[in-house]
């Protein structure tokens, strides 16, 4: 047995452990926990419906392939191969999407070239920005948003040139 098969029945254990400790019924809170999740999960899902709508349009129309081609001599100059525009342009908005694209990277390149490791990175080191957005704002009730989505869009972008750099010297 390795040892990622148990950090999580370690980690439940050490869960109860500590809810024994400090006197808490841990039923009675995972149980108040799941109350509170369905009208959560009913209020924020017409967000999410609208954010699955956009991403598969967006993908359907083949929008994305016209971007990362338009985009493409801009997103070189910065360091980031036009191989991976589509991939820059998807994972903002969605994981799956960005999982699909990293598939025909993998297929096209090979897991372990440049693209397929820098585009691994990019996976790893950037965020679906809209979907979260969409989740934990609609949940907040958060008005000014002005700042935080451009932020964001801002910071993957960073983390995608910052991990071609880092596989490329690596």
């Amino acid at each position: 047995m390795t040892v990622s098969a148990l950090i999580t029945p370690i980690l439940i254990i050490l869960l109860l452990i500590y809810c024994a400790k400090k006197r808490v019924n841990a039923y009675q809170g995972f149980i108040n926990g799941a109350k509170e999740a369905v009208p959560l999960s009913l209020s924020i899902f017409p967000f999410l419906v609208a954010i699955f709508l956009v991403v598969e349009l967006f993908k359907v129309s083949g929008l994305t392939t016209y971007l990362s081609n338009i985009l493409a001599p801009i997103f070189n100059c910065i360091g980031i191969p036009s191989e991976l525009c589509e991939l820059v342009l998807i994972r903002p908005f969605s994981g799956s999407g960005g999982l699909a694209v990293m598939e025909t990277i993998f297929d096209t390149y090979g897991a372990d070239s440049y693209i397929a490791r820098a585009g691994s990175v990019i996976m790893g080191s950037s965020e679906t920005v809209f979907y979260v957005a969409t989740v934990y704002f609609a949940q907040a009730k958060a008005e000014r948003l002005l700042y935080a989505v451009p932020v964001a869009l801002v910071a993957c972008l960073a983390s995608a040139i910052v991990a071609c750099q880092i596989v490329k010297i690596m």
